[in-house]
C-alpha cells in the first residue's frame, strides 16, 4: 500500500467531478475532428503518411483539432490514473496491483482497434505510458518533476531529429499518396503488413505521454478543477491559448516540414489552456445542464465505446466497403469534412444519452468492467 505525506493528503477525496465528464467528451469528439481528415481522404491513412495538406481552408480547419484534443485526453488519462491511485489509497489496496491489469486490457482493446478499424490508435501508446507512470505516481513531487524533464528532454530531441529528417527531404515528404485498400480485408491486411510503420507514432506518444499524464496528476492535485484553481487556470489559459494557439497556427501554416512541431510540441501545449477552459466553463455554470453539456458528458462517460465506434462509423461511411464517400465527395473537400465531423458527433451524443437511460456505463464499458473483474471473481469462487 501507498504510504507518506501525500498519502495522508489523498485520503477521503471521493467527490465526482462534473467537469471531467465533460472535458473527456470534448476531447473524444475533438479527436474524431483530427482522424476525421484521415477517413475522408481518398489516400486514407496512406495520405497522412506524406505529409502534405490541401489550400488554406483546409489547413485553418486541421489547425482546429490537430493534436490538441489528443493532448487533451492524455492530460485526462493522467488525472484519471491519479483518481485511481487515491481510490487504491483510500482501500488500502497495494498500487499498481490491479491497475496493471486494466492498462493490459487497454493495451488488448488498442490492438483490436488498430487491427480492425484504424491505423492511429492511440490506446496502446496510453496502455504502455501508463503502467510507466502507475510506478511514478506514488513518488516526491521531486521525482514526478525529474521524470517530466527527463521525458520531455527525449521528446524535444525526438521531434527535432524527425523535423530535421523532413527538412531534408524535397517538399517537405510531401507527395502523391498510394492508393488505399478498398475492402476491409484489405485495410487488415495493410494494418498487419506495416505495423512498424503506423505504430512509428508511439515513438511521440510515450515520451509526451509521460510529460502530460505527470502533468494531469500535477494540475488535479493542484486543485485545477476546484474553485481554488482559478489563478492556475487563467494562467494556463494564457500559456495555452495566449501564447500556444498562435504559435501552433503560424506552424500549421508553414509547411510539411513542421507537421510534427505542431502536433506534437505546440499543440498539447494548446490543450492545456482548453482544460482549464472548459473546466472554467463548467464551473461557471449554473443550474441544470443544458442539452449541449449533456450531450459532452454523456459521451464523456461512454469515452472507450464513443471513441472506438466513432472511428468505425466514420470508415462505413467514408471507405469502399462502406458508402465510399471519401472517393465520391473529394470534389467537395474540404467543405463536406466539417459537415461529417459535426454529423457523427451529434449521432454519439444521442446514442450515448439513449444508451445512459438505461445503463451507467458504455457497452465497451461494460464489456471491460467484466474481463477487468474475472481474475479476482475466479478467486473468489475458488476459495468459496
Amino acid at each position: 500500500m501507498p504510504s507518506g505525506p501525500l498519502t495522508s493528503r489523498l485520503v477521503g477525496v471521493t467527490r465526482r467531478i462534473d467537469a471531467l465528464d465533460v472535458l473527456r467528451g470534448v476531447a473524444i469528439l475533438g479527436t474524431l475532428g483530427t482522424n476525421i481528415w484521415i477517413f475522408t481522404a481518398p489516400g486514407g491513412a496512406l495520405e497522412l503518411l506524406q505529409f502534405g495538406g490541401g489550400g488554406p481552408v483546409e489547413t485553418f480547419l486541421r489547425f482546429l483539432s490537430n493534436g490538441k484534443f489528443l493532448g487533451l485526453l492524455t492530460l485526462l488519462f493522467g488525472v484519471g490514473l491519479e483518481l485511481q491511485y487515491r481510490s487504491a489509497v483510500r482501500k488500502g489496496m497495494r498500487w499498481p496491483g490491479r491497475y496493471l491489469w486494466r492498462a493490459s486490457l487497454l493495451f488488448i482493446e488498442g490492438v483490436l482497434h488498430y487491427v480492425l478499424v484504424f491505423e492511429f490508435d492511440v490506446l496502446m501508446g496510453y496502455a504502455i505510458t501508463s503502467v510507466i507512470v502507475a510506478y511514478l505516481v506514488g513518488r516526491s513531487e521531486h521525482a514526478i518533476t525529474a521524470w517530466m524533464v527527463a521525458a520531455g528532454t527525449l521528446h524535444l530531441a525526438l521531434v527535432g531529429l524527425a523535423t530535421l529528417a523532413l527538412a531534408t527531404v524535397p517538399g517537405g515528404g510531401a507527395g502523391a499518396a498510394p492508393a488505399y485498400p478498398a475492402s476491409w480485408p484489405d485495410q487488415v491486411r495493410l494494418r498487419l503488413d506495416n505495423l512498424v510503420t503506423f505504430r512509428a507514432e508511439l515513438v511521440f506518444i510515450v515520451p509526451l505521454g509521460i510529460v502530460l499524464f505527470l502533468l494531469g496528476v500535477r494540475l488535479m492535485r493542484a486543485g485545477v478543477f476546484d474553485e481554488r484553481g482559478a489563478r492556475l487556470r487563467a494562467r494556463l489559459m494564457v500559456a495555452g491559448l495566449g501564447v500556444g494557439a498562435p504559435l501552433n497556427l503560424a506552424a500549421s501554416f508553414a509547411g510539411p516540414t513542421w507537421f510534427l512541431v505542431d502536433r506534437y510540441l505546440l499543440a498539447p501545449l494548446v490543450a492545456v489552456g482548453l482544460l482549464a477552459l472548459v473546466t472554467s466553463i463548467v464551473l461557471g455554470m449554473k443550474g441544470a445542464p443544458g442539452v449541449l453539456r449533456r450531450g459532452f458528458a454523456d459521451v464523456g462517460r461512454t469515452a472507450l465505446s464513443c471513441y472506438v465506434f466513432q472511428n468505425l462509423v466514420a470508415g462505413a461511411l467514408c471507405y469502399d466497403w462502406g458508402l465510399g464517400l471519401a472517393g465520391r465527395l473529394d470534389g467537395l473537400r474540404p467543405w463536406w469534412v466539417p459537415v461529417a465531423w459535426a454529423g457523427i458527433c451529434l449521432l454519439f451524443m444521442t446514442l450515448a444519452s439513449l444508451w445512459l437511460r438505461r445503463f451507467d456505463r458504455g457497452p465497451l464499458e461494460l464489456a471491460w468492467q467484466w474481463a477487468y473483474q474475472v481474475p479476482w471473481r475466479s478467486r473468489t469462487h475458488q476459495r468459496a
